[in-house]
């Protein structure tokens, strides 16, 4: 029986941008939600309930995928799944542009359509990501 390393998946052409595609989306989301989280507690200074607002922010990123992996799902059967994948991406760098923008302006409402928005794109994103795994 021979053995195989796991690793030598990474070494493929066509496996290794995608592994990086995935963790720098799941990397992304996580920050921008911390960030988000931190900025609630400490910066923006609300007069809102601040354990509200976090529950807020759990709320509007996983609400996307209970409304939208369906439709990502049927994206993926749809569509050709890299250029699926790379609107999606493309999609998430905007969204990101736009939280950046959120964040320099302290706009909390602009920044938790940020989440919704980054939210959606995970639910986009994950159906055609584990079809293709």
């Amino acid at each position: 029986m021979s053995q195989h390393s796991q690793f030598r998946l990474l070494a493929t052409r066509r496996f290794l941008p995608f592994f990086v595609t995935q963790l720098l989306g799941a990397f992304n989301d996580n920050v921008f939600k911390q960030a988000l989280v931190l900025a609630i507690l400490y910066k923006l200074g609300t007069t809102a309930d601040v354990s509200l607002l976090v529950n807020l922010c759990a709320l509007l990123f996983i609400l996307p995928f209970f409304l939208f992996s369906a439709l990502g799902g049927q994206f993926g059967e749809k569509y050709e799944k890299a250029w699926l994948i790379r609107r999606v991406k493309f999609a998430e760098i905007l969204i990101m542009l736009v939280g950046a923008l959120g964040m320099l302006l302290g706009n909390l409402p602009l920044l938790l359509l940020v989440l919704f928005c980054m939210g959606t794109q995970s639910a986009l994103f994950g159906p055609v990501k584990y079809s293709i795994l």
